[in-house]
């Protein structure tokens, strides 16, 4: 088993067409009842060459005919087209609404499936991403995808099928037109390919632009009290500055060869009109071509004209599209460092938990150890304390303890089990972890509390806060387990955040509790409090708690002290106070420090 956190790559390696191939298997909701929507694009194509059909019969059989005007004929081939562009808007319509339908489904799967495997990923891997970058990928490149999905997709097939049409009956009327037409359009549609390296590479980098900015301005807005604090926000806004200002230059050149493109067929197409008029003129003077045909083909060229200039907004949406494509695929092509076994994984059954490391070392990559050869076994329903310097290992055993990441080298164990071997929804139900900074959603109290069992009644909560004596707490909020905690639970100070965290975890009623500084961030009464509740909390549970104040190691069972990633010492309080080694230090440290305080 290895500890190495994947990054989340890059799929530059495929294709365009191999990502869009990719992306229809990931989402296969977009092809779904596409037979039927192609009939109906097909129908909507078809239906667009009636008029220039009726234009021509009208001025050479309907007016110009050799018996004099044919009124009867002229009003057939309005009604006529006339019908024909109803049956065409309802197609077209048709179209629209399944695709639209079927593009929202599938990038709703594709967004589902792209957040719960970012949430799949070990912190490791998250944290080698900025989450505003990870954000993005999920939102703003789904975006794009939906963009081109609504539109481009479906309008790639209507344009070539109207380019065949146009082309067909171009050449019925006048094959020395279709010739000199195909000649003005046909090395800009050999120089596409060229465009669309180009765009490629343009809309990739907007891509990680976006990505960039959200990242700067999030940091930026969760981290404004530490930024007044510092007196920082001019740096902070040159830094976001910065950022958009990348993303703007990215977006910018994108859009200017997109314009060049576009502009470019506006000029092809002119050109193609002007010969049109007079080669059909001098072919009209030679009975080559009547004026209603003339005129006719001059309708078909702009239906020819539509889909190449069509294809090079598609050309652009489609890079854009791909780009944004590439880095979702790019999450959902990251390994999980750490995998469930799914159902072939070990149901642990409830109580106390024997926990046991097996010679376990870990290092972060690309950095040194700070696990060496951990060989400890923690028996069922002990309260351990985990005790040490700064630096020494204490925050990554508790997080391999509840598998957060996988150790390098040697196992991790619970009742004699390999932690890479149990079901994650039986690991997480038999064992919690109280962080250092227990995150608060947006909303109350109550319900955050409620996270650690989404079924529990309000009695429930009240019958818990009691429990752990804070129910006078409750009391003393405006609006009791109603009140709202805020975003990130700014509303509530840091010691209430972590009563909160606490009382989560006791009502999720776990066998093994890992508190990693659960009381660092509180003051001396507060503190008081807690220890009074994780009393009653560890009782008959195997608690292991990181310990920073060492009133936390006086009241446990065991201590374990590291020192450099090893565990050197391991007894309880008085024999290790006795015994004048790390955790004598680190005690007589910490009680002139709390005396001095």
């Amino acid at each position: 088993m290895t500890g190495q956190a994947g990054t989340i790559g890059a799929t530059k390696e495929l294709s365009g067409l191999k990502v869009l191939r990719r992306g229809m298997r990931v989402s296969p909701e977009f092809l779904r009842g596409m037979w039927l929507t192609l009939l109906l694009a097909l129908v909507a194509t078809t239906g667009r060459v009636v008029v220039p059909i009726a234009v021509q019969r009208t001025i050479d059989d309907g007016l110009t005919g050799p018996h004099g005007p044919d009124l009867h004929l002229v009003r057939v081939s309005v009604l006529g087209s006339a019908l024909g562009l109803l049956v065409t808007a309802a197609a077209a319509y048709l179209v629209n609404v399944r695709m639209f339908t079927a593009s929202e489904t599938g990038l709703s799967t594709l967004r589902v499936r792209a957040f719960r495997h970012i949430h799949d990923l070990s912190v490791l891997t998250q944290n080698a991403e900025r989450r505003g970058s990870l954000v993005s990928r999920v939102t703003s490149d789904v975006d794009q995808i939906s963009q081109f999905m609504q539109f481009g997709g479906l309008m790639i097939i209507v344009s070539l099928g109207q380019l065949l049409v146009a082309t067909v009956l171009m050449a019925f009327y006048s094959w020395q037109l279709t010739l000199w037409v195909w000649a003005c359009f046909l090395p800009m549609m050999l120089l596409l390919r060229t465009f669309q390296r180009w765009l490629s590479r343009a809309y990739a980098l907007v891509r990680a632009r976006v990505g960039d900015m959200l990242g700067a301005i999030s940091e930026a807005v969760v981290g404004a009290s530490v930024i007044r604090a510092y007196g920082i926000q001019l740096r902070t806004q040159r830094r976001v500055d910065a950022a958009i200002d990348r993303q703007y230059r990215a977006q910018n050149r994108a859009q200017i060869l997109a314009s060049l493109t576009f502009s470019s067929t506006e000029v092809v197409a002119g050109i193609a009109n002007a010969g049109v008029v007079v080669v059909g003129v001098l072919l009209g003077i030679g009975d080559g071509i009547s004026l209603g045909a003339l005129i006719a083909f001059m309708f078909l060229v702009s239906l020819f004209v539509g889909p190449v200039q069509t294809g090079t907004e598609i050309l652009n949406q489609a890079q854009n599209a791909i780009a944004g494509w590439r880095r979702v695929i790019a999450v959902l092509d990251t390994e999980p460092d750490v995998r469930d076994p799914g159902e072939a994984g070990v149901v642990l059954p409830r109580g106390p938990v024997d926990v046991r490391f097996e010679h376990v070392s870990y290092h972060y990559p690309g950095g040194p150890r700070v696990l060496a050869d951990v060989d400890v076994r923690i028996p069922s329903g002990r309260r351990t304390a985990i005790v040490g310097e700064t630096g020494s290992g204490k925050t990554t055993f508790a997080k391999l303890l509840t598998r957060m990441m996988d150790p390098t080298e040697g196992r991790v164990l619970l009742d004699g089990v390999a932690l890479h071997d149990v079901r994650f929804s039986s690991l997480r139900e038999r064992v919690v972890m109280v962080p250092q900074d227990g995150h608060l959603f947006d909303v109350s109290v109550g319900d955050n509390i409620r996270y650690g069992r989404p079924a529990a009644s309000d009695d429930e909560l009240r019958a818990a806060m009691a429990a752990l004596g804070l129910d006078d707490w409750i009391a003393s909020l405006p609006k009791g387990l109603d009140t709202r905690v805020g975003e990130r639970g700014e509303s509530l100070s840091a010691g209430e955040r972590q009563l909160v965290a606490i009382a989560r975890a006791y009502l999720a009623d776990p066998d093994l509790l890992v508190l990693d500084e659960a009381t660092s961030a509180v003051d001396p009464g507060t503190e008081v409090r807690i220890q009074r509740a994780l009393e009653g909390l560890t009782a008959g549970r195997t608690a292991v708690s990181i310990a920073h104040r060492l009133s936390t190691a006086e009241a446990a069972d065991e201590v374990l002290v590291f020192d450099r990633g090893r565990v050197v010492e391991r007894g309880a309080h008085a024999e290790l106070v006795d015994a004048g080694g790390v955790y004598a230090s680190l005690h007589a440290s910490w009680r002139r420090s709390s005396a001095s305080a």
